[in-house]
C-alpha cells in the first residue's frame, strides 16, 4: 500500500526564494531546545552537565522526570512534522523536504546552544511522519521490537533508522529515500559515543 506524500495547498509556491526560506524556518524550528527548556522550567539542574550532555529525551529521563522525558520526545519530533507540514502547503513537496532536512539539521545543530545539539531521533521520526506517515509507524515498530530485544537504544535507532530509506524506496519513494540515506548517516554519526561503548561493553541499557 502506497502512502500519501506531503498534501500541497492551492496556492503553492515553487520559487528557489521560498525553498530556501523553507529550509531556513524549517532549521530555526529544528533549533528549538525542548528538553532543555523543559527541564529548565521544572527547575532541574543543567540538562547538558549531566548523564552525556545531550538536550535530548534519553538525558532527559536521567533527571528522573518521566513527563519531561515523554515531553520532549513530542516536542522534538513536533518541530520536525510541523515544518515539514507548512512547506509543504505552501511550496509542495521539495519545500517540505528540505524543510525537514533543516529542521533535523537545526536539531543537531542548534543555533541559540553554539551548535551543539541532540542524536536527532524523535525530530528523525516527527519529519518521517509529516513526510511519509507509514514509514514513521515502520520506524517505532522497529524502534520498539528491538528496544524489547536489545534495551538498547542506540541500537533500536540504528536498526529502524537504517530500514527507513530501504522502506521509502521500496514504497517507489526515491528521492525520500536518498534524503533519509543523508540523515541516517547524520544520525549514526551523531552516535558515535555509544557506538564506542556498544564496542567496549559499557553502553547503558533501557531502565537500567
Amino acid at each position: 500500500m502506497r502512502g500519501k506524500f506531503v498534501a500541497t495547498g492551492a496556492t503553492a509556491m515553487t520559487s528557489d526564494a521560498f525553498l530556501v526560506v523553507a529550509f531556513g524556518v524549517g532549521y530555526l524550528l529544528g533549533s528549538i531546545p525542548f528538553g532543555l527548556v523543559l527541564t529548565k522550567l521544572a527547575g532541574t539542574q543543567d540538562l547538558r552537565s549531566i548523564g552525556s550532555g545531550s538536550i535530548g529525551a534519553t538525558n532527559v529521563l536521567r533527571t528522573g522526570h518521566k513527563g519531561l522525558a515523554a515531553g520532549t520526545v513530542l516536542g522534538d519530533a513536533l518541530k520536525g512534522t510541523v515544518a515539514v507540514v507548512i512547506a509543504g502547503y505552501y511550496a509542495g513537496p521539495n519545500a517540505a523536504m528540505l524543510a525537514g532536512f533543516g529542521a533535523f539539521l537545526g536539531h543537531l545543530f542548534p543555533v541559540w546552544l553554539k551548535f551543539k545539539g541532540g542524536k536527532g531521533v524523535a525530530t528523525y521520526i516527527g519529519v518521517l511522519f509529516g513526510l511519509f506517515w507509514p514509514a514513521a509507524v515502520v520506524f517505532c515498530v522497529l524502534w520498539l521490537a528491538t528496544a524489547a530485544t536489545t534495551r538498547y537504544s542506540s541500537v533500536s535507532a540504528f536498526v529502524a533508522s537504517f530500514v527507513t530509506p530501504i522502506f521509502l524506496w521500496w514504497f517507489g519513494h526515491p528521492a525520500l529515500a536518498s534524503l533519509f540515506v543523508v540523515l541516517t548517516l547524520l544520525l549514526f554519526w551523531k552516535h558515535t559515543e555509544n557506538i564506542k561503548r556498544l564496542q567496549a561493553g559499557t553502553e547503558g541499557r533501557i531502565g537500567a
